[in-house]
């Protein structure tokens, strides 16, 4: 049974619509939006939200690795990166241990500001 969800038809066509840039800065949000709940979750000693969202992060941080174009110098220290990210988010969730999500957090933080204000000088100077 489909649902015609207003903001659900919003989210599909700002993704259908988003350059290759803004799919990734996406990707980043969404990312960091999954731990933050994973954090809760644990938190809130629920085994379940925790264990969903941290699937979701590493979904997402498998996504951005294999997405990665080896040409550039640059994508093999992302993989590194990434993969340590993919690890530590696997080792959370066996631990349930809130400090590895904060750890994952900050670097996709990072990644996401770096990301973004590259875009930002990209489009000033394009």
């Amino acid at each position: 049974m489909a649902v015609n969800n207003p903001y659900s038809n919003y989210k599909q066509n700002a993704i259908n619509t988003a350059t290759p840039q803004e799919l990734v800065l996406m990707l980043y949000d969404g990312c960091i939006k999954f731990i933050n709940r994973a954090i809760i979750g644990i938190e809130e000693k629920n085994i379940e939200m925790t264990n969903n969202n941290i699937i979701k992060a590493q979904n997402i941080v498998f996504e951005l690795m294999i997405s990665l174009d080896m040409d550039y110098d640059i994508s093999k220290e992302l993989e590194l990166q990434y993969d340590f990210m993919h690890r530590t988010l696997i080792d959370a969730n066996i631990k349930k241990e809130k400090k590895l999500l904060e750890e994952v957090k900050e670097l996709m933080t990072e990644l996401r500001d770096t990301w973004k204000e590259a875009m930002k000088k990209a489009n000033m100077g394009g």
